[in-house]
């Protein structure tokens, strides 16, 4: 709605160094869609929040910018005159530091703000907390990281830490698969269909974008020192060639570090968290690598809510299929169940909620093998999935199933339990039941079996599903937001409708949990909803939920909105 001038991102403190008094702005030209994507590297300023001075300023010049025309956004070129020009004037950076600060004191939290500048008036588009500040004490890592070597590139620092590996160009998003655990990918600008060699790399170096672009955020999410706005990485770096990347500095040295060197990942707390407070609520974490468990499993958090499969099936990287028709059936289960078991020993006596593999047929299909098996789908998100899948294929099913008996009988973990996802009528949901139980997994106080509730069908008929004998469900909301609102959040052209908080989800909520709560059984949710909305979790509070389970950059903050939550209840009289 706003023919943005020039448009930006602001953190209240450094996401970078978690410098408390900084505060940092990026500006480009046109609307703020291109920083986002990182399809142009912003300016970039600092400022000191208790000084109220500029602190550092780094022009970057930019060619093109996104404008609105007519209905539609169009690309068009940055007159030549203003290319190298600061974006922003002086004045306009303190005035939106002001604005900053006052955002900050509102919600209490270091916010992540996008702003727009039209007519020479700053308007505030919207404000969410900074997700990636994680629970340890800040370092000052200025000095700490910086080493003596040949400085060969700098770009903006976008995901802190140290690392060294071999080069490995990757040119076009076919060419993910040359990306090995231990390469540092160095790329033009990153995009979702990146993220699985993102995951594999060790760190990360683009040409394009800053500290909200694509590559920024998921490299901070995934933990993953990363470097962009270097302008010419792909053209100076070459395959196989060993460097060093800063992503606390933006540097970028030739040689690697000695084996020894541990990547370095400072953390801060949110202002008002206070540390390992009680909840009624269960506060449990979604995770998916078997590498983050033990990191992850040291947090004041009281277990796993959802355990992917699918990651732990992609980085076996075989069709399941393929491998029984191998004669490979016990490698693929050995592997399976001695990923779980990382989870189980790092959580200790701390449930581990394992959802069974939810892969979708295309998704399949990317494994090895995976094009004999699996049939093209014109919709794979209401196609061949969940259990439905595991009643046409039961011999892929027995497979994690084998694996998760072998872990808690032979490893003798038994804080594994089973959770069933896509179940579209209470006749699938028996059917697999007697699956499991034939397995000899035997639903008793060591060993609970759960059902996702992502489908309107569970809300609908959640007491047939009930009925059957489980002994809980685990709310997705993702899933549960596409079918009730009937848009796909991957489609760009409807993306915008998707909103858990729509009146219609909310009420789907509402009645699940009552549901549970009246029936006696456990209700939890598993979408991204409660890691953005501290809104909804008063909500769901309030209405009795049992366990809320959320990124790991957000467990504390969870948790102190849910004791909040939980104090009011007790005050007016409705004590969980």
């Amino acid at each position: 709605m706003i023919q943005s001038e020039v448009s930006g991102v602001m953190f209240t403190v450094d996401p970078i160094t978690q410098d408390k008094d900084k505060l940092v702005i990026e500006a480009i030209y046109g609307l703020g869609d291109y920083i986002v994507q990182g399809v142009v590297t912003p300016d970039h300023y600092e400022v000191s929040k208790a000084k109220k001075e500029i602190l550092t300023k780094n022009i970057a010049k930019q060619t093109i910018m996104e404008t609105r025309g007519g209905k539609e956004v169009i690309e068009s070129k940055v007159p030549a005159k203003k290319q190298e020009l600061q974006k922003i004037s002086d004045k306009h950076i303190l005035h939106l530091a002001e604005i900053g600060k006052k955002i900050h004191a509102h919600y209490f939290f270091p916010q992540d703000i996008e702003w727009a500048l039209e007519g020479g008036k700053i308007y505030i588009t919207q404000a969410r907390p900074i997700t990636t500040l994680g629970g340890a004490q800040a370092q000052n890592i200025e000095g700490t990281e910086k080493i003596n070597r040949e400085v060969i590139l700098k770009g903006a620092p976008a995901a802190p830490g140290m690392v060294s590996g071999p080069v490995r160009m990757v040119p076009d998003v076919k060419l993910l698969g040359r990306v090995k655990k231990g390469d540092i990918m160095v790329t033009d600008m990153t995009t979702p269909d990146f993220v699985p060699a993102m995951r594999r790399a060790a760190g990360i170096i683009t040409n394009r974008g800053g500290l909200t672009s694509h590559a920024a955020i998921v490299s901070r999410e995934l933990g993953v020192p990363c470097i962009v706005g270097t302008g010419t990485a792909t053209k100076v770096l070459k395959d196989d060639m060993v460097v060093t990347l800063n992503g606390s500095t933006g540097e970028i040295y030739k040689g690697g570090l000695p084996k020894s060197s541990n990547i370095i990942i400072p953390n801060i707390k949110p202002d008002k968290i206070i540390p390992n407070i009680k909840t009624a609520t269960k506060i449990y974490v979604n995770l998916a690598e078997p590498e983050r468990a033990v990191e992850i499993a040291k947090n004041h958090v009281d277990g796993v809510g959802l355990l992917r499969a699918e990651f732990m099936m992609g980085n076996i990287g075989v069709h399941p299929k393929k491998m029984i028709a191998d004669g490979k059936s016990e490698v693929y289960i050995n592997k399976l169940a001695s990923d779980l078991a990382v989870f189980c020993k790092a959580f200790g006596n701390r449930p581990i909620i394992y959802r069974s593999s939810d892969f979708k047929t295309n998704e399949y299909r990317h494994l090895k093998g995976g094009e004999l098996y699996e049939p093209e789908e014109s919709n794979p998100m209401l196609g061949f999935r969940g259990a439905f899948r595991y009643i046409k294929n039961p011999d892929v099913f027995d497979l994690e199933l084998a694996a998760i008996k072998k872990v808690r009988n032979k490893m003798g973990y038994k804080n594994l339990n089973l959770m069933i996802p896509f179940v579209r009528t209470p006749a699938e949901m028996l059917e697999v039941k007697k699956m499991v139980t034939t397995a000899g997994l035997i639903r008793s106080g060591t060993f609970k079996l759960y059902m996702m509730c992502e489908i309107p069908s569970n809300v609908i008929l959640l007491d047939d599903f009930l009925d059957i004998g489980i002994d809980g469900i685990s709310i997705g909301s993702n899933d549960l937001t596409m079918m009730i609102m009937g848009t796909d959040r991957d489609n760009e052209e409807v993306a915008p409708e998707f909103d858990e908080r729509n009146p219609a989800v909310i009420w789907a909520l509402e009645k699940t949990i009552k549901t549970c709560i009246k029936r006696g059984v456990a209700c939890g949710i598993c979408g991204q909803s409660p890691s953005e909305y501290p809104d909804l979790v008063e909500k769901l509070v309030a209405w009795g939920i049992t366990s809320i389970s959320v990124n790991p950059d957000v467990i504390d903050r969870t948790r102190q909105i849910v004791a909040n939550c939980e104090s009011k209840l007790i005050k007016y009289g409705k004590n969980k």
